[in-house]
């Protein structure tokens, strides 16, 4: 998809694409954001939808970031062509879906940049209860279902746990 997104689309696709699955926030959480918000920034305090905040961490994309930002000619990290506004969780999403017919992904949306983030973070950790806080669900069940771990993954991994 990285790929794709670089070669079929744009660098600002990219950068949205990247900072999507590195972050877990929504995709119009992520169209919100200013130049000024993560300018020589490691750490932002985004708002997510209307309550809660959160501080993300942007130390493992960061040189990425401020390389992108230095060829922005606008106050929105995510500049829309038509006007000084971000572009449109629509265009978001067209443009995900180009990159991934060009890169054979099957079924993506705005909102797998969120779930691969959980996905991956899960696997990672094997923590569900901080990535519910993080994806800021009501129960541990709801996070798994989320990010499509499944009772047979669940049953794989006991197979090989021996204390």
């Amino acid at each position: 998809m990285k790929w794709a997104l670089r070669k079929f689309c744009s660098e600002r696709d990219y950068i949205l694409f990247v900072i999507g699955i590195n972050t877990g926030l929504r995709c119009g959480d992520l169209l919100k954001l200013k130049v000024s918000d993560v300018r020589k920034k490691k750490r932002v305090l985004v708002r997510e939808g209307k309550t809660k905040t959160r501080t993300i961490h942007l130390d493992n994309i960061y040189d990425e970031i401020q390389d992108y930002i230095k060829g922005i000619d606008s106050k929105w990290l995510f500049p829309s062509c038509k006007g000084d506004k971000p572009i449109t969780t629509t265009q978001a999403y067209r443009q995900l879906q180009k990159a991934a017919d060009m890169a054979e992904v099957d079924s993506i949306g705005t909102h797998t940049m969120r779930k691969t983030f959980g996905y991956w973070y899960y696997k990672q950790t094997k923590d569900v209860a901080k990535l519910q806080m993080i994806l800021n669900h009501s129960h541990p069940s709801i996070t798994l279902r989320y990010i499509g771990i499944t009772n047979e993954e669940i049953e794989n991994d006991l197979l090989s746990f021996k204390l």
